[in-house]
């Protein structure tokens, strides 16, 4: 078995949903040593999240946004949690209702998602710096 660790920051995105698929594999040219294996993508944040869609049509990750934004509205009078803006607890919210992580089969040396699947970074902060990402791999 074999295992691999690579720790990488994105650069700064705008809010909203951003296909991060390529970067990912950018910093890890090891998975074509693995013909069965897992890919564990974590980021490091708390504000942000990420999750695996269409990685196609722009409309998708258009109306993410937009759904997500009225699911977990800003300027709740209820928030106490808002030292850093209007966007601080709805990003909270947000990034532990859609997780910390997703995980993806690794088959042949590639990833084993589905041909309209791509891993999407959620920036739910409205002036966020870049993100650290963790990525396990690990197979034979």
């Amino acid at each position: 078995m074999k295992l691999f660790q690579r720790q990488f920051s994105l650069p700064p995105y705008q809010r909203g949903f951003h296909i991060i698929t390529s970067l990912i594999l950018e910093h890890l040219p090891e998975i074509q040593e693995i013909d069965v294996g897992m890919l564990q993508v974590f980021i490091k944040h708390t504000s942000a999240s990420l999750t695996i869609n269409e990685n196609a049509d722009p409309t998708v990750r258009e109306d993410f946004e937009s759904y997500i934004n009225r699911f977990v509205p800003e300027n709740e009078p209820y928030y106490k949690h808002n030292y850093e803006g209007s966007d601080d607890m709805p990003a909270h919210i947000k990034a532990s209702l859609m997780g910390a992580s997703v995980q993806v089969p690794v088959s042949n040396g590639k990833l084993n998602m589905g041909i309209w699947q791509g891993i999407y970074l959620c920036e739910h902060r409205n002036y966020a710096s870049g993100r650290n990402i963790v990525l396990t791999l690990w197979g034979s």
